[in-house]
């Protein structure tokens, strides 16, 4: 697998460290966003070692608290254990967006990330920083900020733990908010009309 951008400095965890965090298989796979792609990262086992975490969400942390945020939101599931971590750390109100998906979606990103309605009016007029664990096609990402521009809140910056290929930093520009991130890796995603490895007869990882 190829590694791209720096590696972080002043003694905190390089980039190889922290892809060795990141339980990682290769092969064809079909992600939450409906594109294809040939790493998958088994995010479950991310937090089988809390202690393990904590340091890169407190350096994200910190990388945060120069945009003047006021609250983190957090999609679930693991890019809400990051959030809460990060929350905790610059001692904000804490939120989240939970994962719905339509049956009746036929095209790409076909789950939606709603912010429970308890939540709304905590988040509304309030800058709001989303903090995910791993952003690869940005299934979860894109649903949050949706879902906070909808119930009135001011996104302004996505935090995560560490990129995959181009679609955080597009995301990023479509929403024209800042992105942190701690480690960044080459990987690219296709449409499955357009995906080399099904037109290699590749067959899908369960």
């Amino acid at each position: 697998m190829q590694h791209g951008g720096p590696a972080l400095d002043g003694g905190r965890m390089t980039q190889e460290q922290i892809a060795q965090l990141l339980p990682t298989r290769e092969g064809h796979f079909i992600f939450e966003s409906g594109h294809h792609g040939q790493f998958w990262l088994d995010l479950e086992r991310l937090f089988l070692h809390p202690e393990r975490v904590r340091p890169l969400a407190e350096e994200l942390a910190g990388r945060l608290r120069d945009h003047q945020i006021e609250a983190i939101c957090g999609p679930l599931i693991e890019g809400a254990f990051v959030g809460l971590m990060v929350a905790s750390a610059l001692r904000l109100p804490f939120s989240y967006s939970e994962p719905v998906r339509d049956d009746r979606a036929t095209g790409l990103f076909p789950i939606s990330y709603p912010i429970p309605e308890a939540l709304r009016s905590e988040l509304r007029g309030k800058r709001v920083a989303v903090v995910n664990d791993i952003i690869n096609a940005g299934s979860a990402v894109r649903g949050t900020l949706a879902s906070l521009k909808r119930c009135g809140a001011q996104p302004v910056v996505i935090g995560t733990l560490a990129v995959y290929g181009d679609a955080a930093c597009e995301l990023a520009t479509t929403h024209d908010v800042a992105l942190e991130t701690l480690a960044s890796f080459a990987s690219r995603i296709w449409e499955p009309s357009v995906c080399p490895l099904c037109a290699k007869g590749v067959p899908l990882h369960a």
